[in-house]
């Protein structure tokens, strides 16, 4: 609650002088009774009652906090010694103090009325050390927190394994705790706001390099991977690439966060192959190396029954059809078999059910034809769906199939060359994006559940939490809706529950938490808010950011987040730098030198006098 209503006073002060608090301590007393230069800015109010949460200061003429300021005041405790209560400034006002009417600034102004304009500032507390909650006593002098005072007001002297995540109002480092990240003490990241103002992947982006090169992962960080799925065009494709809008400024402000200023250093891009394209040949235009083709199989599609994921919205599951949709995966498992090494499959019914039918099935048009004509048919329907499942759901099954045909097609296939790479996978390079952008919105769920049970199975087989797998998700709130259950909403729930445990840390991006499943977000150690809708702001699962705060975020800049985490009892305000690496093709300069382990060899490479002849153009 703000405090209105309240005088001021001033106190003589002279910069650069020792200030002496009203308990004879030195101003820049440390806890070891040593003394630090410090910048006085104010007493602590004795108008306004000050308690161990909080409480008001009257500036010095000529000082100036700003929001988000670290202060501290000190306490001659009996028994305990000296109490360090610092914290943050969250309301500054300025007033005319002597004014009684509006119209009295017009007489002030014109000096008919004698006032004087006195500023105040709230500061909400954030650590109290020794944990001796008494509140400040009136009179005592506050200071600009510096070294180790801010370090100790915002808990960054208890972090063991820190990472920078960006600049304060005051121009110094801001860090979050990796404990929180790793799953040591928690774990997973909700990033929320407005599309093309909160910079939410901008942020996701930097938070992942700086993980991988502040240090804080050791001899870990070559294993370390990081999965991200890119929905917005081919901005996500480069980041390997420097940007070539990087100046000298942003430069040093990599310096001030112990980061170096540059690209991503491995990174490998998989994209869908294009429509019709009977080669395969991935479905980007900006980027030419380091990309390949990923699809699967229909082989894979039946043995391991990914039917599921066709239907993958929260309306499908409260269909009805929902349970025959179980029925045919299992059918397709157990019945197909591999027919050539391009992926094709042979689906043989057993005798009893259509007499024996044998079917070959190449594209996924053809799998789709195949499961119509069974469970269109009188004969074969009971042996695919049961004889208790009315034709009315086998009907409304079956449009939704069909009407998934377009959309999953190029990624779903048995007609393309024989042994070549086509599964997403991480181990290729230690950040691996998955271009979604070309895409129906049905196939983007598609990937999205494939890849991520992929990668959830992968790391519970393997029974160890490390190395990590960062998983970058955007529009959440597409994949784990609040309302209704899908195949995807299960398993980023299951990452979100377990996923702290197998090493599996969902950082996840979306326009409104609101509309997101709660036990993903509450999950989330770290949160994190841009530019948010005031009408967002106001929802109850904005409750960690304060009321100030929250109308700060509805008028925040792009680059400015609001974080917070466990350890810091209010949300900080961080600026982070401009990207050293390219966010979209046009900021992209020289290639990489590094090649994928995925790049495909010269089939010219070795002839005699390949390298001899000149070309001729």
């Amino acid at each position: 609650m703000l405090l209105k209503g309240f005088w001021v006073f001033h106190c003589a002060a002279v910069e650069g002088e020792g200030f002496v608090e009203a308990n004879g301590a030195p101003i820049g007393a440390g806890l070891n009774g040593e003394v630090a230069s410090a910048e006085a800015v104010g007493r602590v109010l004795g108008t306004q009652a000050a308690s161990p949460l909080s409480f008001w200061i009257g500036l010095e003429p000529g000082r100036v906090v700003q929001l988000d300021d670290v202060v501290v005041t000190r306490r001659e405790v009996p028994g305990h010694g000296q109490v360090l209560v610092a914290g943050v400034v969250t309301t500054v006002e300025a007033r005319h103090e002597g004014a009684s009417y509006d119209s009295d600034v017009f007489l002030i102004a014109d000096g008919a009325l004698p006032a004087a304009v006195v500023e105040s500032a709230e500061v909400r507390v954030t650590r109290v050390e020794p944990e001796v909650f008494v509140p400040p006593l009136p009179g005592s002098v506050v200071y600009r927190a510096q070294s180790a005072d801010r370090d100790q007001a915002l808990y960054f002297d208890v972090m063991d394994r820190r990472i920078p995540m960006g600049l304060g109002r005051d121009g110094l480092p801001l860090y979050v705790n990796f404990d929180f990240l790793d799953g040591t003490r928690g774990a997973h990241v909700s990033i929320s706001g407005i599309s093309g103002v909160a910079t939410k992947t901008s942020f996701a982006t930097f938070l992942i390099y700086s993980i991988f090169n502040s240090g804080v992962l050791e001899a870990e960080a070559a294993n370390t991977k990081a999965l991200i799925f890119s929905v917005k065009g081919e901005d996500l494709l480069f980041l390997d690439h420097p940007n070539i809008r990087l100046n000298d400024a942003a430069v040093g402000v990599y310096d001030r966060l112990g980061l170096p200023a540059r690209p991503f250093q491995s990174v490998h891009v998989f994209a869908p192959p294009r429509p019709g394209d009977p080669n395969g040949v991935p479905h980007v235009s900006a980027r030419t190396q380091g990309v390949s083709a990923f699809f699967w199989t229909l082989a894979e599609f039946c043995a391991e029954e990914l039917l599921r994921f066709v239907f993958a919205d929260a309306d499908d599951e409260r269909a009805q059809y929902s349970l025959l949709v179980g029925q045919v995966a299992a059918r397709l498992r157990a019945w197909a078999a591999p027919a050539t090494d391009g992926g094709a499959v042979t689906i043989t019914v057993p005798d009893g059910g259509s007499g024996g039918t044998t079917s070959t099935c190449r594209t996924f048009a053809d799998l789709v034809d195949f499961v119509d004509d069974q469970l269109t048919g009188d004969g074969t329907r009971a042996t695919w769906a049961g004889a208790q499942v009315p034709l009315g759901t086998v009907n409304a099954f079956l449009r939704r199939l069909r009407g998934a045909v377009r959309a999953l097609s190029p990624i779903v296939r048995g007609d393309l060359p024989p042994d070549r790479g086509h599964s997403i996978s991480t181990s290729d390079a230690q950040v691996s994006i998955v271009d979604l952008h070309n895409l129906p919105e049905r196939a983007q769920r598609f990937v999205v559940g494939v890849v991520l049970r992929g990668e959830f199975a992968r790391k519970e087989s393997a029974g160890t939490a490390r190395p990590l797998l960062f998983v970058v998700l955007d529009e959440l709130n597409k994949y784990a809706p609040r309302d209704g259950d899908s195949p995807i909403k299960e398993i980023l729930l299951d990452v979100a529950e377990r996923g702290r445990s197998l090493g599996v840390i969902l950082i996840g991006a979306q326009q409104t938490a609101s509309e997101v499943e709660r036990r993903i977000v509450s999950n989330c150690a770290v949160r994190v808010a841009g530019r948010l809708d005031p009408a967002e702001a106001a929802r109850p699962e904005y409750g960690w950011l304060s009321a100030i705060a929250r109308e700060r975020a509805t008028i925040a800049k792009p680059g400015t987040m609001f974080v917070a985490q466990p350890e810091i009892p209010v949300p900080l305000a961080v600026t982070f730098p401009f990207p050293a690496w390219a966010t979209r093709p046009s900021e992209a300069g020289p290639a990489p030198v590094t090649a994928s382990r995925r790049t495909v060899a010269d089939p010219f490479a070795g002839l005699p006098g390949a390298d001899d002849d000149v070309p001729p153009f």
